[in-house]
């Protein structure tokens, strides 16, 4: 449920139109709402799934240069890496073909 700054109320569970009504100006956050909105478009579905996968992404690269001291490139290769090896396993394994 969202209420705009007239009183309004719009009551929906679709990601999309959540994130297009806040106003983000931190520049990750911005990231994340251009992804749901390119998803949305592109799909027309899945944007809060992508913005959960994201969000957790960043997290996770966050950790790995405050805590773990790496560099912002090596987390970058690291989940290039990580695609490079997702995408066949997903397209075998968990993708059925409908004809």
């Amino acid at each position: 449920m969202l209420v705009d700054d007239i009183g309004d109320v719009l009551i929906t569970n679709d990601g999309a139109t959540i994130l297009k009504q806040l106003e983000v100006e931190h520049p990750a956050a911005r990231v994340l709402v251009d992804l749901a909105q390119l998803q949305d478009s592109e799909v027309g579905d899945g944007t809060t799934s992508v913005v959960i996968v994201a969000a957790e992404l960043l997290k996770r690269g966050n950790d790995l240069m405050r805590n773990g001291n790496l560099h912002p490139t090596t987390i970058i290769s690291g989940f290039r890496s990580a695609l490079k090896a997702a995408v066949p396993f997903l397209k075998k394994n968990m993708v059925i073909s409908v004809n």
